[in-house]
């Protein structure tokens, strides 16, 4: 504990107690390329080149590798087009996903990718461990992974810099293991045999091992995740915009060559039987030995620390961003700017990890996350690509056909690696998406270009619209105007809209105002859409300064019929005075001129809308011989069916359906014509027919009582009338009148 802390001191900058937390700045070299070109240098490329190459021959292995780096390439000039436009934030791929796709997204993919980065460790512990004990076999191995761990952790306890530093020692081993490689007497003998192509039958089974060109594959990919390693230090970078791309795919390139002049190595080194069998064919045929097996250890070891020190920085994203719960503790900084509880945390996982002794069964998953993050990361740029965003401008723009290969080429790695673990994985992922979009946000969320989606969809959907009918009577739905002229105005017609609305329809609040009253009203109005929003109705507002409401009601209905979504149905409310009627008949005009149907709403002033379970709508009987579509539109009661309709499935309640005649002869006809109506409109079985002889008001009484009552509006409605049928009925009641656009048949 004592080194611990006098080593953690020397890294450790000075600085005033009170001072924010100061983060260590790392340029392209040390922050990207470096940790990047020693990740993918791991345990796979000092003892699986050789069982790759006996397995698929010089030609197969060298597919396999071109196949993983044409994923892991295409991925990084995906990361390199991101990271030239914009300069990224703390989290490395994280920071990428949730600021495109939301923090949703990117929670959904960044604490799989912290997962696996924690336990990736473990893996590179275990394998460290074994090189280990190819030099001491007697010694423990569970001791020796406590060691390793202790060793690893201390070091990025202490800081990312000092693990930096620690890092040049490796990157110096490795090269000596390299150079003695190469410098054996393989390389400059004679090529005599070389195994060109695996024995593979029917690409299923080979003569050595039994397994596929696949499932050589599976066991190679591995060794090219780790192009991660300098994107997790994202926000400690100088200039993420440059250091990025240019570390990332410098280390992609490098680490390409060095696979390949291995794999031909390898192919000459010994028969493909010998290659199968012998994992440490590399330090066995090497000019010095020790020095390949030194190479292992420091490569696995560097892998352990990059890993160890590129998940707590991604776990500190999430916290920062309330991704976790009481995230902001582990988000918090020490004062050099290192993320130490981050780094407890990963590092009691790790340790956790350790004591399972054996993570091959989820060793595919943890390759799963990191497959599933480089397909996000391509759709990223895909999209932000497709959509034309202004703020999508990258110094490095890819044709779009390199996005889409990654993201389908990682799609098709996962299946070929593990179709079993890949469902798990994504469906992992869509459970956290859901946990967190599920989430209640009671801050404000940074933009990102999920909206952006939206709009192109809609932009998409609008152009095909267009193109077609626009007012098709198949894909009516209620698009409700609502203007609205004080606070309280809607607070008895709250739960009728919604009624109306739920859950394909639209609402539209226009508010009328005169000046000194805007700002109020506007506050109540947004807080009413947004009410109405939390219900699951699509609702818009505005706000139309307008000393006349009626000239306002007529400017909403003159404007809107520009917009895509343009109403279809004008709900206002009956007037209190008399006087204000001869205003009302002019909005009635105009929506009839503009095919805007009406429904006028007279609230019972004691009722209200009742017990909210009848509902008596009342049809004018159409008698003549004509087509059903021509009596519906004869009788102007297409918008009030379909509403009517409505209602009663939402109230559960009963509808009747009351027609009123003259004289007794003419009560089968209304009858058979409602009949008939009931059957070619789908009225549920539920509703009742009435039919009344008499004068429509006497009528008006003889019927069951309701909570609600529809009837036509007349072409020139007399406010009496509407005030009288208000009072005979003892209900509120709504009067109707079509736009044409609405069919109760279709």
């Amino acid at each position: 504990m004592y080194l611990l802390q006098t080593l953690t001191a020397k890294f450790t900058p000075k600085s005033h107690p009170k001072s924010a937390p100061s983060t260590k700045r790392y340029d392209t070299f040390e922050g990207v390329f470096k940790p990047t070109l020693l990740t993918i240098l791991g345990v796979i490329m000092y003892l699986r080149v050789g069982w790759v190459v006996g397995n698929a021959g010089l030609l197969g292995g060298v597919a396999i590798i071109l196949i993983a780096v044409s994923i892991t390439f295409t991925t990084g000039l995906s990361i390199a087009s991101i990271a030239t436009n914009t300069r990224l934030k703390a989290g490395g791929p994280y920071a990428m996903i949730s600021k495109s796709l939301g923090i949703e997204v990117g929670g959904a993919i960044g604490l799989p990718l912290f997962l696996s980065q924690a336990l990736a460790v473990v893996l590179y512990i275990f394998g460290c461990r074994e090189g280990w004990l190819t030099i001491f076999p007697t010694h423990s191995p569970f001791v020796v992974d406590l060691c390793i761990f202790g060793v690893v952790f201390a070091i990025a306890y202490i800081s990312a810099e000092l693990a930096f530093r620690v890092q040049y020692l490796v990157m110096v081993l490795i090269g000596v293991s390299l150079i003695s490689i190469f410098a054996s007497p393989i390389t400059w003998q004679p090529v005599e045999s070389i195994h060109w192509w695996g024995d593979f039958v029917g690409s299923v089974e080979n003569n050595f091992s039994g397994i596929n060109f696949w499932q050589v594959f599976a066991v190679f990919f591995p060794a090219t995740t780790g192009i991660m390693s300098g994107v997790n230090m994202s926000g400690e970078l100088k200039n993420s915009r440059t250091s990025i791309p240019v570390g990332t795919l410098s280390a992609i390139g490098v680490s390409t060559v060095i696979y390949l002049a291995l794999c031909w190595w390898t192919a000459q080194a010994a028969p493909p039987q010998d290659l199968v069998e012998n994992y440490t064919i590399l330090v066995d045929k090497a000019l010095w030995g020790p020095a390949v097996l030194g190479g292992l250890l420091a490569a696995t070891l560097s892998a352990a620390l990059s890993s160890l020190v590129g998940a707590p920085r991604i776990l500190m994203a999430l916290g920062g961003d309330n991704v976790l719960p009481n995230g902001q503790w582990v988000a918090k900084r020490s004062a050099d700017g290192e993320p130490r509880r981050a780094l407890v945390v990963s590092g009691l996982m790790v340790l956790g990890g350790l004591f399972t002794r054996d993570l091959n069964v989820i060793a595919p998953l943890i390759t799963m996350f990191f497959l599933l993050t480089y397909a996000t990361v391509n759709l990223v740029v895909l999209l932000e690509s497709s959509l034309g965003l202004m703020n999508f401008r990258p110094t490095l723009r890819l044709p779009r056909i390199i996005p889409l290969y990654g993201l389908i080429a990682c799609l098709l790695a996962m299946v070929v690696i593990n179709p079993g673990f890949s469902v798990v994985a994504i469906i992992i992922a869509l459970v956290i998406y859901i946990r967190l979009a599920s989430q209640p946000h009671n801050e404000m969320r940074p933009a990102d270009v999920r909206s952006g989606i939206f709009v192109a969809i809609a932009q998409w959907a609008a152009s095909k619209v267009v193109e077609m009918d626009m007012t098709n009577v198949r894909a009516w739905k209620p698009n409700v105007l609502v203007p609205i002229e004080d606070q309280s105005q809607l607070l008895g017609e709250f739960r009728l809209l919604l009624d109306f609305c739920q859950p394909e329809g639209i609402i539209k609040l226009v508010g009328l105002a005169s000046q000194p009253n805007v700002t109020a009203l506007s506050g109540h109005i947004r807080d009413l859409s947004a009410a109405l929003r939390r219900r699951g109705v699509f609702t818009t507002f505005s706000i139309i300064d307008a000393n006349v409401d009626t000239a306002g009601i007529i400017a909403s209905l003159q404007a809107l019929q520009s917009d895509f979504f343009r109403p279809n149905v004008l709900f206002v409310r009956m007037p209190d005075q008399r006087e204000d009627w001869n205003q009302f008949l002019l909005i009635f005009d105009e929506a009839r001129r503009l095919n805007v149907g009406v429904m006028l709403f007279g609230s019972h002033p004691e009722a209200g809308l009742g017990r909210a379970e009848v509902i008596n709508l009342w049809i004018t009987p159409q008698l003549d011989q004509v087509s059903m579509p021509e009596r519906l539109q004869k009788g102007s009661i297409n918008l009030a069916l379909l509403m009517g309709m409505r209602l009663a499935q939402v109230w559960k309640g009963q509808l009747n359906l009351i027609s009123v005649v003259p004289d007794t002869e003419l009560v089968d006809q209304a009858t058979q014509y409602i009949e008939e109506l009931r059957d070619l409109c789908r009225v549920p079985s539920t509703a009742k027919t009435i039919v009344r002889v008499g004068q429509f008001e006497e009528c008006m009484t003889q019927v069951p009582q309701s909570d609600i009552d529809f009837l036509g509006l007349a072409s020139a409605p007399d406010f009496d009338v509407i005030q009288e049928a208000i009072a005979i009925t003892g209900s509120s009641c709504i009067f109707v009148r079509d736009s044409g656009s609405e069919s109760a048949l279709a």
